[in-house]
């Protein structure tokens, strides 16, 4: 079998990210840790927390507001920048630079964290100028991508979105799994396929419960 054929046959799972997002960051670690051992092909998308609260901000705690506004556009300028100048092959590498440096090494969004990891990902140091491009060249392509993602699950979610074959093939959407920390090995793998079982499932929704740990990235 070719390389293209191989590559072909793989199922695509498309992951819609905000490189801001530490459980995003969590479930990326998760699907690549899966993407090991099963035959599948992760293709990855920018979405942003500030387009999909732009419209609710008076509904948000200050603080939050303030996150949005001064946090969570430049990292995802950057890699829709990167992502529109060289390719979509681009998006994987930057962001686990973006989310390694962010939330693994504790540096958090700044520029000086944006602008390391476009040297780690072998982009160039000139996209950081778009961090800060308030009239933004690509701000169509950032909210057309953003769009894709969200239409498939829905207004009520956040980040991540990822997309799996559904029992006729057709693209079934989630928010998450969030989980903490990113499972490996078998629990990976065991996570992995109640995705695909509950996709399965024709009118399956959703599965909920609070939140009791914040994120872990001891394992990452």
């Amino acid at each position: 079998m070719s390389e293209t054929a191989s590559t072909s046959a793989k199922t695509p799972v498309d992951f819609w990210f905000d490189p801001l997002c530490p459980w995003a960051w969590m479930t990326s670690r998760w699907v690549l840790e899966v993407e090991k051992v099963r035959d599948i092909e992760v293709r990855w998308h920018i979405m942003s927390l500030a387009v999909l609260n732009e419209d609710k901000l008076d509904q948000l705690p200050e603080e939050y507001r303030d996150m949005l506004a001064t946090k969570a556009w430049k990292p995802a300028r950057v890699v829709t920048a990167a992502w529109q100048k060289h390719g979509a092959d681009v998006l994987g590498p930057l962001y686990t630079a973006l989310g390694t440096r962010f939330h693994n090494n504790g540096e958090g969004p700044t520029l000086e964290a944006i602008a390391g990891a476009l040297a780690d990902a072998g982009l160039p140091a000139d996209l950081i100028d778009y961090a800060d491009q308030e009239d933004f060249e690509f701000d169509a392509e950032l909210r057309a991508s953003h769009k894709e993602g969200i239409e498939k699950v829905g207004q009520e979610v956040g980040t991540p979105v990822i997309a799996v074959p559904g029992p006729d093939g057709e693209q079934i959407a989630f928010f998450g799994p969030v989980v903490t920390p990113a499972p490996k090995g078998d629990d990976a793998v065991r996570l992995w396929d109640g995705t695909l079982a509950v996709a399965s499932v024709p009118g399956f929704y959703e599965i909920k419960r609070t939140r009791t740990k914040g994120p872990d990235f001891s394992n990452l």
